[in-house]
């Protein structure tokens, strides 16, 4: 029991200090060392740096390649917000509004890609995706539409928007769950009174669930949108690589080419500087679009 004012200062910081101590280490320092980084010409391996001041931000402007990556990026981010929220709503609102007896079996089924590792997803969908001996080319030459097969992960066309099936594969359990539970505390009687009022379902759908979901709706838009510029190099590492011919770099993969494969460590942190100020004003941006007045019930 805390029963003095020292007592309760002490049990404080024992509860934030570690806390801040391993923010201190594995946020903000890294943050700190790339902004320090990114005005010095280094290989990452070398003892010497030479202090090149905003070089690196000049040649950042200059470089052709990035407007390509932050377009690949956003490509992504519109893909999987769209992609994610439609198919995670749906299954949501179909498994607690018609109550499935199977609704635990589906829970499990839509979250076990959550419990998968990217790299493993990434590798799975690799062999999908293989011209062939991949599922999706032979699921279109058996049911006899062998002109639309393809070489999808090798083709500068169809590379980038191949990505977007396994991000939204991965994504749709965790957000399902999420918007599950924020449909369990909605009262019933909400819907007893709309309809009684004689609205429809769908009507239901947009003036009462969405509303009263609209915090959790909220926070997994924030959460994919942050997560896709700052992690989606993962699946493009493992799946395409940033080929073929750049067509699918994205900003994170674009610096780890430069940084250690390039060995281009203080470009590389420049482009991370960048990431960074591009999902900060990303996420402030989005959250002012998406703010919307308390709904009370």
């Amino acid at each position: 029991m805390v029963t003095t004012k020292k007592q309760k200062y002490l049990f404080l910081a024992f509860c934030l200090v570690p806390t801040f101590l391993l923010f201190a280490v594995f946020t903000l320092y890294p943050m700190i060392s790339g902004l320090y980084f990114s005005f010095f010409s280094w290989s990452g391996a070398a003892a010497n740096r030479e202090f090149v001041g905003i070089d690196n931000y000049i040649r950042l402007f200059n470089d052709g390649i990035i407007p390509r990556t932050i377009l690949h990026d956003y490509f992504l981010v519109v893909t999987k917000v769209l992609g994610i929220m439609v198919l995670a709503m749906y299954f949501a609102v179909a498994i607690m509004q018609l109550k499935l007896k199977e609704a635990p079996f589906y829970r499990i089924i839509f979250f076990f890609p959550n419990i998968m590792s990217v790299v493993v997803i990434g590798i799975l969908w690799t062999f999908i995706y293989n011209p062939n001996l991949g599922l999706v080319n032979s699921a279109l030459e058996a049911v006899g539409l062998e002109n639309l097969t393809r070489p999808w992960l090798g083709s500068e066309t169809w590379a980038l928007p191949s990505l977007v099936l396994p991000s939204i594969w991965a994504g749709i359990g965790l957000f399902m769950l999420m918007l599950m539970g924020g449909i369990a505390t909605i009262s019933k009687s909400y819907y007893e009174a709309a309809e009684l009022d004689g609205a429809t379902e769908w009507q239901q759908f947009w003036k009462v669930t969405v509303p009263l979901l609209w915090p959790q709706i909220k926070v997994s838009i924030l959460y994919i949108v942050i997560t896709t510029l700052n992690g989606s190099f993962i699946i493009v590492q493992i799946m395409t690589g940033g080929g073929p011919n750049n067509s699918t770099h994205v900003m994170g993969s674009y610096l780890y080419q430069q940084a250690f494969e390039q060995y281009n460590f203080g470009y590389g942190a420049t482009i991370g500087v960048m990431i960074l100020v591009i999902s900060l004003v990303t996420v402030l941006v989005l959250a002012r679009l998406l703010k919307r007045e308390k709904v009370q019930y």
